[in-house]
């Protein structure tokens, strides 16, 4: 019997023809199953990445394709053409693959190409602008931006966050938004380092947590705008919630580490404590991007933990054992423990964040 695809449940609910819980309860039938008993939002964050092996085909073409179209352009004008005409090629692709085929895959693909592409032609075309008798053998790497002049990455930044915005208005592929907001994080902190270089290593932390924190905060807004998680609104808050994560979790552990990056017992024990509090927070928004960005300074703690208790021959295969254990039992008990923790937590919260169901 023919199923119904939940791209056309979505696009339904996007056009107001049918509201998200009436797609829920389509999506029950079709399960045969009672629709009380599903699931008001998926719990397993279910992402549309892919929609087919066409798509992992089509991307290795654009990579294959894009490769070429640079190298050429490369050779025939230097960086600033190859970079040119990377932005150019991956747009005009997007023409067809994300706006008349709506590929998944190839549009996260050719999004990604077009914003380091600007970003580096930015640098480039600011690093002949700002130094043109010696332009571009001075240019630093790839990018062309010289790290000690980082208004300049805050310029090339924010041009980013301008042509990805008219991408998104243009081909409106979900993980735009994160990628303009993580261009205008460098934006913020090129300016930060630019104006201010002599402001301590924690002042500078905290402009990186206050960028994580806002782009949190965006992140839940859509999130709250599609508890049922049907619409591109969750895709959007996917994205933002991967990128606010890490900026988070860095900030507020990498103080933690001494000026030899090693850590001590008290900093170990403290680091444990955050990812715990993060994880509770995961748990509660049901997003596990902030348990993953956690993951990596859970594992350096709990290894320097074991290592001082004496267990130095076993630190490493004890320390993944513990950690693949508690993902395990985390995921296996994700459902009731979200319960347990939407039902103590305020009304006024528990409300605006996606509903869980129990186990069957």
């Amino acid at each position: 019997m023919p199923m119904i695809a939940n791209e056309t449940l979505t696009k339904a609910v996007q056009q107001g023809i049918i509201t998200a819980e009436q797609a829920a309860r389509l999506r029950a039938i079709e399960l045969a199953q009672d629709p009380l008993e599903l699931p008001a939002s998926p719990d397993d964050e279910q992402l549309r990445f892919i929609s087919g092996f066409s798509d992992v085909f089509v991307t290795i073409g654009l990579a294959m394709f894009i490769s070429a179209i640079g190298y050429l352009a490369q050779q025939s004008g230097g960086k600033l053409s190859m970079w040119a005409a990377i932005a150019a090629t991956a747009w005009l692709l997007a023409e067809f693959f994300t706006r008349q085929r709506r590929m998944a895959l190839p549009s996260i693909v050719l999004l990604i190409v077009f914003a380091v592409a600007i970003f580096a032609g930015a640098g480039m075309l600011l690093g002949a602008a700002t130094r043109p008798n010696s332009y571009p053998l001075s240019a630093t790497g790839m990018f062309g931006i010289d790290p000690s002049q980082p208004t300049m990455l805050a310029a090339a930044a924010f041009l980013t966050v301008l042509l990805t915005a008219l991408h998104y208005w243009r081909f409106r592929v979900p993980i735009t938004v994160a990628a303009g907001c993580g261009a205008l994080t460098g934006t913020m902190v090129g300016l930060v380092y630019g104006l201010a270089p002599d402001l301590s290593h924690v002042a500078r932390s905290i402009t990186i947590f206050a960028c994580g924190l806002a782009i949190f905060g965006l992140a839940m807004r859509f999130d709250i705008a599609d508890p049922d998680r049907l619409t591109r609104r969750a895709d959007i808050a996917f994205w933002l919630h991967l990128l606010a994560a890490p900026l988070i979790v860095h900030s507020l552990i990498d103080g933690m580490f001494d000026v030899s990056h090693q850590l001590t017992s008290g900093s170990a024990v403290a680091i444990m404590a955050v990812f715990l509090a993060l994880s509770l927070v995961a748990v509660l928004i049901d997003r596990r991007a902030m348990l993953v960005s956690g993951l990596l300074y859970a594992g350096a703690a709990f290894w320097t933990l074991i290592r001082q208790a004496g267990l130095s021959d076993v630190t490493t295969p004890l320390t993944l054992l513990t950690l693949g254990a508690f993902v395990l039992l985390l995921s296996a008990g994700w459902r009731p423990l979200r319960a347990g923790i939407l039902g103590v937590a305020p009304s006024a919260i528990s409300r605006r964040l996606p509903p869980t169901v129990s186990p069957a």
